[in-house]
């Protein structure tokens, strides 16, 4: 439920009920950015504690959320939420791209995709270290290697990185080397790991799950919010369905969804919702249509010789032609795209 206080209340009847929240042995949500106090009851609220709160001087209303995603819901932060790293803003006026390899497999090899990337207007590099894969006998990542290998790569071109943690032991090392952590999608519902990423305060990026509807995702970000971490920037990449042309079912219908029920920035994953290269920029450029706020798309200098998912990734020249469609596209949508950072020598 969300407690509205009356405009010029003290900080004495503020604290009051605040108290009475906490005493209730439920967390207490203060939102930014609002005209007036707005006090959020976070938890499972127990019959009679809005009428007490109600009673409480200085309370204008209570009223409930009739969602069960609580900090995720617009009804209790009805601004948007706009993630800031690096001079990298997700959420706001600006669509934010996202791009590299799916693996890195060398220091040459991300150098050179980060490069192009970035040329062509990209502004996070993007590449695993740890990858999950479906067979245990296919190339699973560097690990730590290709943590260093990103991190330094990141430094050498200005951009933020993001990467995929996969278990709740290898947080603290993957967000030493990280800007943006990602769950992936079969971990969407790895409720220990999500606890994890939820402390670190890093912005978080989490994928849907593979058959997750919207409720269940959001109900995920809850457990990242709900540690005291409000960056998180959720990831359409595609659901399974019965269709099996496309490696996944990409569902357009969600980021507009989301944008509807909750302040959370969404971006989408056409790379990974396809499956295969020559659907990746029609997606893509679908999926800004629709108001995405960013993408996460898989570049390789040699699709063919990737040592992951190298049917879905583009080449340099496709992606560089990717990103000049994108721009009419987010100028519709009366947005543009986010420039990268430029060097400024001292």
């Amino acid at each position: 439920m969300i407690v509205i206080m009356r405009i010029g209340c003290s900080q004495d009847e503020i604290s009051r009920v605040t108290n009475r929240i906490v005493d209730a042995g439920l967390r207490v949500y203060i939102p930014h950015g609002v005209e007036r106090t707005v006090i959020g009851v976070v938890g499972q609220a127990f019959p009679g504690l809005r009428d007490a709160l109600e009673s409480l001087p200085g309370v204008d209303q209570v009223i409930p959320v009739t969602k069960p995603y609580q900090l995720a819901s617009r009804e209790f932060h009805p601004e948007d939420t706009i993630v800031e790293l690096d001079g990298v803003t997700i959420g706001g006026s600006e669509i934010v791209v996202m791009a590299g390899p799916c693996a890195v497999e060398s220091e040459e090899q991300l150098l050179l995709t980060a490069q192009a990337v970035k040329a062509a207007g990209a502004t996070v590099l993007r590449g695993g270290a740890f990858k999950p894969r479906t067979s245990p006998y296919e190339f699973r990542g560097l690990g730590e290697r290709g943590l260093r290998i990103l991190a330094q790569v990141g430094e050498e071109t200005q951009m933020p990185i993001v990467t995929e943690v996969m278990a709740p032991h290898d947080v603290d090392l993957v967000a030493r080397y990280a800007d943006i952590l990602q769950i992936g999608s079969r971990n969407m519902q790895n409720f220990v790991l999500l606890d994890e990423v939820g402390r670190t305060r890093k912005p978080v990026l989490l994928k849907r799950g593979l058959s997750a509807n919207i409720q269940e995702w959001l109900l995920a970000a809850e457990y990242v919010l709900v540690q005291g971490n409000e960056q998180v920037i959720l990831c359409e990449r595609g659901i399974r369905t019965f269709e099996n042309y496309s490696r996944n079912t990409m569902d357009i219908n969600a980021i507009p969804i989301i944008e509807k029920v909750s302040h959370l920035p969404i971006i989408a994953d056409p790379s990974h919702a396809t499956g295969k290269w020559y659907l990746v920029s029609p997606l893509a450029l679908a999926a800004v249509a629709a108001g995405a706020d960013g993408l996460l798309i898989e570049v390789h200098p040699n699709p063919d010789m990737a040592l992951a998912d190298g049917p879905q990734s583009l080449t340099f020249d496709n992606f560089r032609l990717l990103m000049s469609q994108l721009q009419p596209i987010a100028e519709a949508r009366s947005r543009k795209l986010a420039m990268p950072a430029v060097r400024v020598n001292p």
